[in-house]
C-alpha cells in the first residue's frame, strides 16, 4: 500500500508540474502577412498584385507549420501537333518566422510565373523569376524583399512584405 501511495504521489506531481508549465508558456504570437508583387518600369508600377496569409512566430520547442500561398492557372498552348500547358501564378511560402527587437525574419521562397508577351499562333514567352532566402523586414512597415531585372525588358518585378501582428 505504501508503495502504491508513493508512485501515486510522483505521477501527481508530474501530472501537476505538467500542467503549470503548460499553463505559463505563452500561446504563439501571429503575424498577418501581405505579399505585393510588382511590375515596376522607368520607376514606375505598371501592375501589382496583393496576397496575405497569417504566419505563427516561432517559439522555443514548438513546431509551427508553414504559411502557403498559391495562386495561378494552366494556360494552353497549340501547336501544329499538339496541345500542352503552361503553369502561370505565383507561388510563395513562408517558415519560421521570428520576432527580433522589433523586427521579424521570415524564410520566403517565391516562385511568379507570368507571360511576357503573346502574339495569335505562336508560343507565348513566359516570364519566371525564383527566389528564396531568409529575410530580416521591420513590423508593419512595407518592405521589399526580392527584385529583378527582366532580361528583355526594362522591366524589374518586385516583392513587397508586411507583417503586421495581430496576437
Amino acid at each position: 500500500m505504501l508503495k502504491s501511495t508513493k508512485w501515486f504521489l510522483a505521477l501527481l506531481a508530474l501530472a501537476l508540474a505538467g500542467s503549470a508549465v503548460a499553463q505559463t508558456a505563452e500561446p504563439s504570437k501571429f503575424y498577418k502577412l501581405e505579399f505585393v508583387v510588382k511590375e515596376v518600369e522607368a520607376g514606375k508600377a505598371t501592375n501589382s498584385r496583393s496576397f496575405a496569409t497569417m504566419l505563427a512566430a516561432k517559439s522555443p520547442g514548438v513546431e509551427t507549420p508553414p504559411a502557403t500561398i498559391r495562386a495561378g492557372g494552366r494556360v494552353p498552348v497549340t501547336t501544329a501537333n499538339s496541345t500542352s500547358f503552361y503553369e502561370l501564378g505565383v507561388n510563395i511560402d513562408t517558415r519560421d518566422l521570428r520576432e527580433l527587437q522589433g523586427d521579424v525574419s521570415v524564410y520566403i521562397t517565391a516562385d511568379i510565373s507570368t507571360i511576357a508577351q503573346e502574339s495569335p499562333g505562336t508560343v507565348p514567352v513566359t516570364r519566371q523569376n525564383k527566389w528564396a532566402g531568409m529575410v530580416i523586414l521591420p513590423v508593419k512597415k512595407q518592405t521589399m524583399v526580392f527584385a529583378s531585372d527582366d532580361i528583355a525588358s526594362k522591366r524589374q518585378l518586385q516583392l513587397e512584405l508586411t507583417a503586421t501582428p495581430i496576437k
